[in-house]
């Protein structure tokens, strides 16, 4: 028998002693995605090296370039950190879906539609309005696209049973098509010869750096869409809500809960979050809207959020490591002769390690305070 302390992380046995074994429940859970992300990435790393010795290169330069283009100098560190400032944005519209049993892989599409968007909305107002104004005005014009863009595919789950990972993935290709659309028609710049693209950003409106650092203010956007993002979920009814429905529709249904608004709003939001990085795209590193807009950074998103365990706090750490390893390609590719392509390959065993190992949580009974022996 224990007694409760005022301090959560202990208890007072009966004999007046200290008792640590909520601290140690505390900490076995929280451990079990670290242990186990960790693992998978080691596993994943090694399955590479196979690859890269079949084809007769060594996997300890590979690894040793991928640490110095990444994180081994102050300039590496700086592209690292601008890399993974979209990443968080993308990450968290895999991560607020899957509260609510969601898998939702069409980022991407409201990345590029968010940021035709917000070029789109800043050509008129280029030179009547202040710098931070215009931010604004693009930010709000790719939040509302993403959101709808996004939206729908949970709009249709809920309300006509079509597969969210489906539709938000065929939704990608299309919201690619109609990006290319725009940018080579009605909003094509004509002096825009060999690669289409939107009339570009004058310098004095392009977002600038965070003082003292060569990263753009996209990266603080995104880690305080990631502390946002887990106060929702974490600290307020709807976040409690999503969970419950996540865990079981049925029962969500049979309490009361909305569940159909949970789905169409959660989905927006996560929506309007990936159309933000489209915008931060176009305002901080293209400074126009472009074929280059598709870069990938939905479908890397996807790998962040699932390594991340979809918890938007871990996403910020983890999106850093992915935009190290992206930083990376075009030293692996100028040193080894290795494609660019090369860090997509391992992101993409990366992925396939971390799906299979997601069976072994709640096996392990170091991770499972249920598991343990109680004491008598």
């Amino acid at each position: 028998m224990t007694v409760e302390a005022n301090d959560p992380g202990m208890s007072i046995a009966a004999g007046g002693g200290t008792s640590f074994r909520p601290l140690l429940e505390w900490l076995a859970r929280r451990a079990e995605p670290v242990a186990i992300g960790l693992v998978a990435i080691l596993i994943g790393m090694a399955l590479f090296s196979i690859f890269i010795l079949v084809i007769g290169k060594s996997p300890v330069t590979l690894f040793q370039l991928m640490y110095t283009g990444g994180f081994g100098s102050w300039f590496s560190i700086q592209n690292s950190l601008s890399r993974a400032a979209p990443l968080l944005l993308t990450a968290l519209c895999v991560a607020l879906p899957a509260r609510l049993g969601l898998v939702i892989i069409g980022g991407e599409g409201a990345v590029v539609l968010g940021g035709v968007a917000a070029a789109a909305i800043a050509l008129p107002f280029v030179g009547t309005v202040p710098p931070i104004l215009l931010f604004v005005f693009m930010g709000l014009a790719a939040m509302l696209v993403g959101g709808i863009w996004i939206g729908l595919a949970g709009f249709l789950r809920h309300y006509r049973g079509v597969n969210e990972t489906i539709s938000s993935l065929l939704l990608a290709y299309i919201a690619i098509a109609l990006m290319n659309q725009f940018v080579e028609g009605p909003l094509r710049d004509p002096a825009s010869l060999n690669k289409p693209s939107t009339k570009p950003l004058p310098a004095e409106y392009m977002m600038g750096d965070i003082p003292g650092m060569d990263v753009h203010w996209g990266l603080v956007i995104g880690v305080m869409a990631c502390i946002v993002s887990w106060a929702l979920i974490e600290l307020t009814s709807y976040g409690f809500a999503a969970r419950i429905s996540g865990g079981n529709v049925r029962a969500a249904q049979i309490q009361g809960l909305p569940v159909g608004k949970l789905i169409a709003g959660f989905t927006a939001v996560a929506g309007s979050f990936a159309g933000l990085a489209g915008m931060i795209e176009v305002a901080a590193v293209q400074g126009s809207a472009n074929a280059s807009l598709a870069a990938g950074y939905g479908y890397t998103g996807i790998l962040v959020a699932f390594l991340a365990r979809h918890n938007p706090l871990a996403i910020i750490p983890v999106a850093i490591l992915l935009g190290g390893i992206d930083a990376s390609g075009g030293l692996i590719q100028r040193r080894m002769g290795l494609p660019d392509a090369t860090v997509l390959v391992l992101q993409g065993t990366l992925f396939v390690v971390i799906l299979f190992c997601e069976t072994f949580y709640g096996r392990f009974r170091i991770f499972n305070p249920d598991l343990w022996k109680r004491s008598q």
